[in-house]
């Protein structure tokens, strides 16, 4: 599956990366800190397809809780990978997340995720469809 996958490491040197005072040793680590753990990169695959509320990330992805979903999309609006518009000045406020520009640049990568979780499905005999 990885035929073509390679680092290579000039001169010893290891480039570190600083993002909110906390290092990061590769590119890799710092694409992770941006999208990684178990929800973030689901809830930008669903804002691929346009504007999506609340309450429709909150169906789309059922298994996630109300309060994790706050905090990921917190998370993701303060890294500008998604945007945060609120429509409404009074409760119940109507907001909507969309992927900002800087967002949009991970869709290519989104793809190979979906891609590669479709592959696992179809070979993996740990994973069954319910």
């Amino acid at each position: 599956m990885f035929t073509n996958f390679a680092i290579t490491v000039k001169n010893d040197s290891i480039k570190m990366y600083t993002i909110d005072n906390k290092e990061y040793p590769c590119c890799t680590t710092v694409t992770m800190r941006f999208i990684g753990g178990k929800w973030k990169a689901v809830i930008l695959y669903y804002l691929v397809d346009g504007a999506k509320r609340y309450n429709e990330l909150r169906k789309l992805i059922p298994t996630i809780t109300e309060r994790t979903l706050s905090l990921q999309l917190k998370q993701l609006e303060e890294d500008n990978i998604i945007n945060r518009k609120v429509y409404t000045k009074k409760p119940p406020l109507m907001v909507e997340y969309t992927l900002t520009d800087f967002g949009k640049t991970l869709l290519p990568v989104l793809d190979e995720i979906a891609k590669w979780g479709q592959e696992a499905v179809d070979t993996s005999k740990k994973i069954t469809r319910n």
